[in-house]
């Protein structure tokens, strides 16, 4: 990779020095859709803890951000588009590092329908086409229409995908500032009509409503951080491959608290825990319910924010899926047919399209069961989530572990907190298990085999990966032979060897 990176790239490879920081910085925040994920869990939230939700939403951030450093460590000596993939392959071994790539472009397949799906709701509603917004036919279509345009983005190439996501994310956060403004100023100057309470610093304490309830609110709060290691995946086309997109991860999460913290506050100040709490089954449509009464006829505003945010984590969650994918198929990891890579635009355009239609299909097939088997399968992505990151906080302490005692700083930055990380969100994983497990936990309430439903989804994504990658193991075994290593010392200030 080196020669590549040094000199002109060859047409098989990706475009490098395609975008900058900034650019990286914003595709890891959109990636995450900061205005829908706020919205989808501080109802619930409020309902777990009370007042108290920002704080959990600060302690959601402790993991995330333990294993942003991981991320921003392991690219340092290896920019390699396949990110966890690839690192927990060199760490770890060629088995569990498939296991990883295949937990991240599974995430894909499940949440791209159901974010474009959020995006178009919210769009019909800011224009006043509630009716086709109701309309399940009319509503699909157009969710799979927009599903179709934000991957044709993703191919065109990767410099118009910035572009179109600086354009989102300046469109979302001006939306959400108007909210947290409005709303703040109506609290202070007494003029709502709910029963609204002033903000406190208290309410950042997340052990202030029990030790149980904050477990149960960790498990929501943690994974609407997710997202943000979409500005790693496009390490090879950034500039300053080797520091700016794990700087662009680590600062990511930063903004993301920041962003969460002030839309949880205004929320939680104006609409008072009895409102939330009664309406948290309502998730992402918390942002709806309460847009008009914080903006009157602007209540647009907030629908748009919603629709945006959604529109631009429709686009960038297709990017880690279709990233990893390709460098799974340039590892002979998955069929070679994986690894095309277009030569006029440089993008991956085999695997951009077959996450897109892969992931359109299991919108349309699970919606055809109910819309809550969709919110179940939903459910199950904590468990991948949860899974591949702390594979890649456990794989960079054992990728560095020459170096974690060379100095403070690696010992804890590389190594101490990045299990710390990945140990919180094993706990968090077990948790999850032991939640979905009881099938009356699960949006459908229905027993799936005596399970909940999002328990059997992922199981079964799980027991489908160890299939496909035993079968191709026997079908191409190159991939297979890849030992353990650690990492070279010169790579240590991400320098090339």
């Amino acid at each position: 990779m080196a020669e590549d990176r040094a000199g002109s790239a060859p047409p098989a490879s990706l475009k490098p020095n395609a975008i900058g920081f900034v650019d990286a910085l914003v595709i890891g925040l959109n990636a995450t859709s900061p205005a829908y994920s706020v919205a989808a869990v501080i109802g619930p939230i409020v309902a777990l803890v009370g007042v108290y939700a920002p704080g959990v939403l600060f302690a959601s951030f402790v993991p995330m951000l333990l294993i942003a450093s991981a991320f921003f460590y392991l690219n340092k000596a290896d920019q390699d588009c396949g990110t966890t993939f690839s690192w927990v392959t060199r760490a770890l071994g060629p088995w569990t590092g498939w296991l990883g790539g295949w937990a991240i472009t599974m995430t894909g397949v499940l949440v791209v329908g159901s974010l474009a799906d959020v995006a178009v709701s919210f769009g019909l509603m800011a224009i006043g086409l509630d009716s086709w917004a109701d309309n399940t036919f009319v509503r699909q279509l157009l969710t799979v229409i927009l599903v179709i345009v934000m991957t044709g983005l993703c191919v065109i190439g990767t410099e118009l995908s910035a572009k179109v996501q600086n354009a989102l994310i300046l469109a979302q956060v001006a939306f959400l500032l108007v909210f947290v403004v409005v709303a703040l100023y109506r609290v202070y100057a007494g003029t709502t009509s709910f029963d609204s309470v002033r903000p406190s610093v208290d309410w950042l304490n997340p052990f202030g409503a029990g030790g149980a309830a904050l477990t149960s609110g960790l498990l929501l709060g943690v994974f609407i951080y997710w997202g943000w290691e979409s500005a790693v995946n496009l390490t090879e086309e950034v500039e300053d491959s080797a520091t700016a997109p794990g700087k662009a991860g680590v600062w990511s999460t930063v903004i993301l608290l920041v962003t969460y913290l002030s839309v949880g506050f205004a929320v939680v100040a104006f609409a008072g825990t009895a409102y939330l709490a009664e309406n948290a089954d309502e998730e992402e449509f918390i942002f709806a319910l309460l847009a008009e009464e914080v903006m009157g006829g602007w209540d647009w505003i907030v629908l748009l924010a919603v629709s945006t945010s959604a529109i631009a984590s429709t686009q960038t969650t297709i990017i880690p899926a279709s990233r990893t994918a390709l460098s799974m198929a340039r590892r002979h990891a998955l069929p070679a047919h994986f690894g095309r890579i277009n030569p006029r635009f440089r993008t991956p355009d085999v695997s951009t399209w077959w996450v897109a239609f892969i992931a359109i299909a299991w919108y349309l097939v699970v919606n055809q069961i109910s819309e809550n088997a969709l919110f179940d399968s939903l459910t199950a992505l904590s468990l991948l989530i949860a899974f591949y990151y702390a594979l890649t906080g456990v794989a960079c302490a054992v990728y560095y572990r020459r170096q974690l005692t060379s100095s403070p700083r690696n010992f804890l930055l590389i190594g101490l907190g990045p299990v710390v990380g990945a140990g919180l969100l094993t706990w968090l994983l077990v948790r999850s298990v032991i939640d979905m497990s009881d099938p009356a936990n699960s949006y459908s309430g229905t027993s799936w085999f005596g399970l909940g439903p999002p328990l059997v989804i992922g199981i079964g994504i799980v027991l489908i990966g160890v299939v496909s990658m035993i079968v191709l193991r026997l079908w191409s075994p190159a991939f297979w032979t890849e030992r353990r290593g650690v990492v070279d010392p010169t790579l240590m200030d991400g320098k090339e060897v």
